[in-house]
């Protein structure tokens, strides 16, 4: 099953948090740690992964904090992503093409290419702001109606919501 590691969602969660906030405003990591619910063991590994990878800055001391070292919108899933979890790829035959006995003659093969290139090319196209704004309008649909559940949630590339 393809799926992300817990780290890497605590990751882009982080981003998401900082993405929120004022630009330039250093926030605690224990603001983030609450506002997320991510726990502070695992959150200082995460700070310094983003840091190391020049997704935030972080500043030490009483005055200290986290900040996003760019704008939201030049932050996409994919780097934050692929940062944590390595490039991503749906099938050993995509990443070892030389252990495959079939090559580049295999249908399937083709396939988990094709495939793999959709879904990087979709978290490429997804920036932080996209997803600062996209829980903007979950939130104000939240707020407009009492059940999530009776409206789809409409947000960005005509992708709908529904619990």
């Amino acid at each position: 099953m393809l799926r992300i590691n817990r780290q890497t969602d605590y990751a882009v969660r982080t981003v998401l948090a900082l993405s929120k906030k004022v630009k330039g405003k250093r926030v605690a990591t224990a603001e983030i740690s609450r506002e997320m619910l991510i726990p502070p063991v695992l959150l200082q590994r995460i700070v310094a992964e983003l840091a190391s990878g020049r997704f935030i800055l972080t500043q030490a001391g009483r005055d200290g904090g986290i900040t996003l070292a760019r704008e939201p919108k030049e932050i996409t899933m994919l780097e934050v992503v692929e940062h944590f979890e390595g490039k991503l790829y749906l099938s050993d035959c995509v990443l070892n093409t030389d252990e495959c006995p079939f090559e580049k003659k295999c249908p399937v093969h083709c396939q988990w290419v094709r495939l793999k290139n959709m879904l990087r090319n979709e978290m490429a196209q997804i920036t932080f702001q996209q997803l600062v704004d996209d829980g903007n309008l979950i939130e104000a649909n939240l707020q407009e109606n009492e059940s999530p559940y009776l409206n789809p949630v409409p947000v960005t590339n005509d992708i709908l919501l529904t619990a």
